[in-house]
């Protein structure tokens, strides 16, 4: 079964870049990322410029609307995900736990929806 672990937190939020805190941050996602590929679960993932670069793209009245930023204003914004396959949830949930933002942040788990 395919899972899409979102990766949220709010800005500013964990360690800084150029900080020391910030190197074992992400020495943190590059060890759980090649858990993953070498357990065979990987299939991507990558993470996502500042939310500042967003652009909600919205058609109404067959009308095209661009807006500048994300599409809700919110204070955790998503920031990455993994797309993996599991056996089931419960192992799903146990990478999401290890994702070096679970810890300030969340982690929502979903399953892929896939069609024939």
């Amino acid at each position: 079964m395919q899972y899409m672990l979102l990766i949220y937190a709010a800005e500013n939020a964990g360690p800084q870049p150029g900080t020391p805190e910030f190197d074992a941050y992400m020495k943190g996602y590059l060890d759980i990322t090649q858990e993953m590929k070498d357990n065979g679960v990987f299939i991507g993932g990558e993470a996502l410029e500042d939310v500042s670069t967003a652009t909600t793209v919205r058609v109404r009245h067959d009308k095209v609307e661009t807006i500048d930023g994300p599409f809700a204003e919110t204070h955790e914004m998503l920031g990455g995900y993994y797309l993996l396959d599991c056996k089931d949830l419960d192992e799903a949930v146990s990478y999401a736990a290890r994702i070096p933002t679970a810890p300030h942040g969340s982690i929502e788990v979903r399953p892929v929806m896939l069609f024939d």
